[in-house]
């Protein structure tokens, strides 16, 4: 993410600024920021963990949706564009840009983005009511820091890394090779 633009606006303002912006922008507390591109490593990376979930949420209530799609967290007034991310709370418009809530988050780290995706859109995506998992995915080694969210205990951090596999339990699956993530890159096992 670039630097903030402009003076603060209104949410509704930052919405009509992003359909008619031909690059993507972030909203958070009423500042809008430019969004920079991704590697090709980071791509391959979210495009793995959206084709392994599409799959297997595949005839579940559950959508699965990457890159393009805004997530708008009311309690951070943010409205992100996560890597990856599973709505299962209702129907969706075709038409629908923004969604509201989200029960899993995949941010793929870049070397711009890595401070933010861990406190700022670590912070505000635990205030969303449906979250069960945000998993945070290295892009320059093979691992992957999951947050969970459990009734008992609140929210935990776990880090996962070669070999070992990532817990999807809150979804409804069995769990996820990480090495899986890294698919078709050049950290591919």
């Amino acid at each position: 993410m670039a630097q903030a633009l402009a003076a603060p606006v209104h949410l509704f303002d930052y919405l009509a600024f992003e359909d008619a912006s031909a690059q993507r922008h972030e909203y958070v507390g009423g500042r809008i920021h430019a969004m920079t591109g991704g590697t090709m490593r980071h791509n391959r990376i979210a495009g793995n963990a959206y084709a392994w979930l599409l799959r297997r949420l595949a005839g579940t209530p559950c959508n699965v949706f990457i890159n393009d799609m805004k997530l708008h967290v009311q309690a951070a007034d943010s409205v992100y564009y996560p890597d990856v991310f599973v709505h299962c709370h209702g129907g969706l418009a075709g038409s629908q840009k923004v969604v509201f809530d989200a029960v899993l988050i995949i941010e793929v780290l870049s070397e711009s983005t890595a401070e933010i995706d861990r406190r700022e859109k670590l912070t505000a995506y635990q205030k969303l009511p449906g979250l069960q998992a945000y998993w945070i995915v290295h892009q320059d080694e093979r691992r992957v820091e999951v947050h969970a969210r459990s009734a008992a205990s609140g929210w935990t951090a776990m880090a996962y890394g070669v070999g070992e596999m990532l817990p999807a339990a809150a979804l409804g699956l069995e769990p996820f090779a990480l090495d899986a993530l890294y698919a078709g890159t050049d950290l591919a096992p």
